[in-house]
């Protein structure tokens, strides 16, 4: 029996049903799609976040005090370590020790609000370095300017403030020049960040910053860093850096061969490698969690071609009596089942596909990110495939089924 001959025969029996075949196909319309928008949205968050953190710069070195967290318990620790210290800084800015170093950043958390004549806002407060902060290049002025070196080692009382918070403490005035409050001390505002949005750790909208020096006196009262950032001179230099920080912050640790070490080291192709394993495999999860409406579908594929092939028992029998072989009958009801699901898939395809779209519009719009649509090639040609795969198992028993009948018994059946 020629395939075209099949196919057509196919088609016309899945047409003259269109309630159940709509009904058969709609598990696997659900499966796909799902699989699509899940693959299409991750992918499309894992560009955002790598994008984001790559523009921190591949030279970027964090290091940050306690033992590098593998667990609960270990991220604990970390937020009360206090292994980073002034001398660890000079240690590391010496040549002698770390050659391939360019500038060294500490970082220190507040954890506050801010107010300015009874207007108050809880932004992201970090004591830092402006130079550093500003040379990342996803973070510029606005206006007014940056505190520098000479305000880090004088101790300054001067900030810099995002846009946002610009914008709830002072409405349409100007803030430069203005003192805002924080933990009951004062501060000059002398810049404004230009409005960004979100970035790779923090929304430099919602950000005030001021020198480390005079976060540690006037707010903290530590003299520890919970964060030192570094960069070294080329991203080649990255891995040498930071196996000679290793052994600068040991020996200045009094550490011997046998104790870890009581800091951990992140380079940003690390943290990319890390989050890329952990939304790829969240991806895969939630796919494979989809994936369960592609077995209750193709339940309904088996369970509707078993009733197919009762109801067309005397349309066997007729066939296997003018000549028709096993073969040809096992043919016949395997293409109609492979016809069903592929419909189902490319359905689920072409909606997946949409509710990507749609949902990478209401991302970008909503979160405020240049969140592009990521067309999930690999889960197209993956959802093609399943659709085939699952015509295939769940309609190989009735096919056979189908295919074993006696012509006879067939003709004879009302």
């Amino acid at each position: 029996m020629k395939f075209r001959f099949i196919a057509r025969t196919s088609a016309r029996a899945i047409i003259a049903n269109k309630v159940r075949s709509t009904l058969t196909v709609l598990g696997i319309v659900i499966g796909i799609t799902a699989i699509m928008l899940i693959v299409s949205i991750g992918e499309g968050a894992q560009r955002i976040i790598l994008s984001q953190i790559e523009g921190m710069g591949a030279e970027t070195i964090v290091i940050r005090p306690g033992r590098d967290p593998q667990g609960p318990s270990d991220f604990a620790q970390t937020l009360f370590a206090d292994s980073l210290k002034r001398r660890d800084i000079d240690a590391l800015k010496r040549k002698e020790n770390v050659p391939d170093l360019v500038d060294v950043a500490p970082v220190v958390f507040i954890s506050d609000s801010v107010s300015y004549l009874g207007e108050t806002y809880r932004p992201s407060i970090f004591g830092w370095s402006a130079d550093f902060m500003l040379s990342m290049g996803s973070v510029k002025l606005g206006s007014g300017e940056a505190f520098d070196e000479t305000d880090i080692r004088q101790e300054s009382p001067v900030v810099i403030i995002g846009s946002k918070v610009a914008h709830e403490l002072f409405a349409a005035d100007d803030p430069i020049g203005k003192y805002i409050r924080i933990k009951g001390k004062n501060f000059r505002v002398i810049g404004v960040l230009e409005k960004k949005g979100s970035a790779a750790f923090f929304n430099p909208d919602e950000l005030v910053v001021l020198p480390y020096t005079t976060a540690q006196t006037y707010l903290t009262g530590e003299d520890h860093y919970q964060e030192v950032m570094v960069r070294a001179a080329s991203a080649e230099a990255v891995p040498r850096a930071v196996r000679d920080i290793s052994a600068t912050l040991r020996e200045m640790h009094s550490l011997d061969a046998t104790e870890k070490d009581d800091f951990y080291i992140e380079t940003q192709q690390g943290v990319i490698d890390q989050i890329g394993t952990i939304l790829t495999a969240l991806t895969v999860f939630l796919s494979a969690v989809s994936a369960i409406s592609l077995l209750v579908g193709g339940i309904g594929v088996m369970n509707v071609m078993l009733v197919s092939v009762t109801e067309r028992t005397r349309e066997i029998g007729l066939r296997k009596a003018i000549g028709a072989r096993s073969r040809d009958v096992l043919a016949q009801f395997l293409t109609e089942s492979v016809f069903l699901t592929m419909l189902g898939g490319l359905i689920g395809i072409t909606l997946g596909i949409l509710l990507g779209l749609l949902a990478a519009v209401v991302l970008s719009s909503t979160l405020n990110l240049d969140w592009n649509y990521e067309f999930p090639l690999e889960a197209t040609l993956l959802g093609l495939g399943v659709a085939a795969f699952v015509g295939l198992v769940f309609g190989g028993y009735p096919a056979w089924k189908a295919s074993q009948k006696s012509p006879i018994e067939a003709l004879r059946y009302e």
